[in-house]
């Protein structure tokens, strides 16, 4: 009888398929190695090595007991001077509070582009120093502007910003 014919009539017995019972058979030959080689490791006992912590103790020690005398100072400060918490809150004076003021916009058309000056050009929203010098030089090289457009073409000033600032704007018409 071979090994197959074996297995064919082990299932019918039992009452599982051939595959099932050479699962089982390797799982009992894998447990048994194991087995063996735990029984003859046991017969060696395993190295342990010796740690010696008194250095790691020593510093924990000293950064502990540091620790608490850092505690203990801060109490003898804190009885010594006191922090009445209600006085700190009402020491803030409402003068250091104060809202800035939000300049106030120039009235539509009220500002000649062509006449200008840099603090004029500055009370324009989104117009700083720096753009309003610019604005001032393009008008040097150019002479005057003839249309408010030409804003378009100072350093600083794009079509959104040329959008928000051309109602305040307005060209003398030249005699």
């Amino acid at each position: 009888m071979g090994v197959h014919a074996v297995f064919m009539n082990l299932s019918r017995k039992i009452g599982f398929t051939e595959t099932e019972i050479k699962v089982l058979l390797f799982l009992s030959v894998c447990f048994l190695v194991g087995f063996a080689i735990k029984i003859i490791q046991s017969g060696s006992s395993p190295e342990y090595k010796e740690f010696d912590y008194s250095k790691q103790d020593s510093l924990f020690e000293f950064y502990t007991s540091r620790a608490e005398k850092n505690l203990e100072l801060e109490k003898i400060k804190e009885e010594n001077n006191p922090v009445d918490s209600k006085q700190e809150v009402l020491d803030f004076s409402p003068h250091k509070f104060e809202k800035t003021e939000i300049p106030s916009l120039p009235a539509d058309s009220s500002i000649n582009i062509n006449t200008a000056d840099k603090e004029t050009l500055m009370q324009l929203p989104g117009i700083g120093e720096k753009t309003a010098e610019n604005i001032i030089e393009l008008r040097r090289e150019r002479g005057k502007f003839t249309s408010l457009e030409e804003l378009i073409d100072a350093k600083g000033i794009g079509t959104s910003k040329f959008n928000k600032i051309k109602k305040f704007l307005y060209i003398e018409p030249s005699i």
